[in-house]
């Protein structure tokens, strides 16, 4: 028995009541089940939602209900390369799906962001189907299903939907504002770091899932090599590195530049000076031309920590943050999606003046205690579990009591979100996979990965080889 017992199986209870089932077998959890709220489409399983549930049901040995989730997704992925701008691109895996009565059969109904708000389509399906299905293979030490030739070709589709030659010339991937689960406009357009973090970790499962002797394999490689120099060289940001900036000369051309992305130093916002401690860093939230967004993002600090996208240094450096910026990034509810919130002009100007995007309230520096289960792995796999033990006795005081909240609102997290629903699965099922992972720290394994030697010599050659152009 332990102090979270009676609150785990009342979790546990609600959600098993999420469950979906489709021809008598269970298939997703809903997204959430508020009886005071109109469902709207919280009565589907959102893909990246139900990764957090599949992360609770496969550290309990539930794997059926995730079997079913991937070869649903798999059934669903849209499969016909074609140039209609009005249908789903090839490869593409639905933000949600429902299963609705038709006549006397089931039917799937997938939303692939037709009905999204801004009729945004999802970017991060598939990269979580990806680290799903590794995460299940882990759990039955059984590559079969992934190696099905249904799947290889899913796999195959996913990867050729996130490399597939374009315009840039970075090894990150442009998203449109709303394209993951920051779903609304917040001036996330571009590279933001969550995604990247997200590429990172589905690209490096994909590594493990091909079929030996897939061409793809190299292509991944090469691409997480890239990835790895990019993301540790430009994202970061510590003391020394704000520094940097600050003394950056710009207008620079050639290969000898140093401020590669002539980021103004007068675009460094007053916040941020103090904000960063003398040890302690963080990844930034975006990058690209001329543009620095300096705020901090949970999800893919704490993604780059789980799948060593941090170095061992900027680790230890993401948890020194935290533990220094606790009232900040934890405060009264774990854990805060971003740091700082935009307010005043930057609020009207960057998210539309939108009322649910308020400063400090729901993707705008609200606190979101689904985050609970990455935290946790983070916190493992960094050796820092005591921060994460710290941060779930405060979920474990308020959540249960308050109907387990989609998200809170304020600065430190103190208020019911005032749109939040409640008995929001994701919320639920996070504070269940942070209590297995730091009950028994072995299941960090389903969703953590090793720096890789093939990847790391590929990233110290593209080290040289910028070091060589200089």
């Amino acid at each position: 028995m332990t102090e979270y017992d009676p609150l785990l199986t009342t979790a546990w209870d609600e959600l098993e009541k999420a469950v979906i089932f489709y021809r008598g077998e269970p298939v997703g959890t809903v997204a959430a089940r508020d009886p005071q709220i109109d469902a709207l489409n919280y009565d589907q399983c959102f893909t990246r939602d139900f990764a957090v549930s599949a992360a609770a049901f496969l550290m309990r040995g539930r794997t059926d209900i995730v079997r079913n989730f991937l070869t649903t997704l798999v059934e669903l992925q849209s499969r016909d390369k074609h140039l209609d701008c009005f249908r789903p691109g090839q490869g593409l895996m639905p933000a949600s799906f429902g299963v609705k009565k038709q006549g006397p059969a089931e039917v799937l109904v997938p939303d692939f962001g037709e009905h999204a708000i801004a009729r945004v389509a999802p970017v991060d399906s598939g990269l979580w189907w990806l680290i799903l299905l590794r995460a299940y293979t882990r759990v039955l030490r059984d590559v079969s299903l992934a190696r099905e030739a249904e799947f290889q070709h899913a796999i195959r589709l996913v990867l050729e939907l996130c490399l597939t030659p374009r315009f840039d010339m970075y090894p990150t991937m442009l998203v449109p504002d709303g394209g993951y689960m920051i779903d609304r406009r917040m001036g996330v357009y571009g590279y933001p770091f969550d995604i990247q973090a997200l590429l990172f970790a589905a690209l490096s499962a994909a590594r493990e899932l091909l079929a030996e002797g897939d061409p793809l394999v190299d292509a991944v490689t090469e691409r997480l090599g890239h990835l790895t120099y990019h993301l540790r060289r430009y994202y970061w940001l510590d003391f020394q590195r704000l520094n940097e900036i600050y003394r950056f000369r710009v207008e620079e051309y050639g290969s000898e530049m140093v401020n590669t992305f002539n980021i103004y130093p007068d675009s460094i916002p007053d916040w941020v000076m103090p904000w960063v401690p003398s040890e302690g860093g963080y990844f930034v939230g975006n990058l690209g031309p001329g543009r620095m967004d300096f705020r901090y993002f949970a999800q893919g600090n704490l993604l780059a920590l789980l799948t060593s996208l941090a170095s061992d240094e900027q680790a230890a450096a993401i948890m020194d943050l935290m533990e220094k910026r606790w009232e900040d990034l934890v405060g009264s509810m774990p854990l805060k999606l971003c740091f700082p919130a935009l307010a005043d002009r930057d609020w009207q100007t960057v998210t539309g003046a939108d009322p649910k995007n308020s400063p400090w309230s729901y993707h705008n520096g609200g606190n979101w205690p689904f985050l609970l289960w990455l935290l946790a792995g983070g916190a493992i796999k960094a050796g820092c579990q005591e921060l994460a033990h710290r941060a779930l006795d405060i979920a474990a005081s308020r959540i249960t009591a308050q109907h387990w909240p989609e998200y809170y609102d304020g600065r430190d997290g103190r208020f019911i979100g005032k749109e939040a629903r409640s008995f929001q699965t994701w919320s639920i099922a996070g504070f269940i996979a942070a209590h297995e992972m730091l009950a028994q720290p072995q299941h960090v394994e389903l969703f953590s990965y090793e720096e890789n030697p093939t990847v790391v010599a590929c990233s110290l050659r593209v080290a040289d080889e910028m070091a060589h152009a200089r």
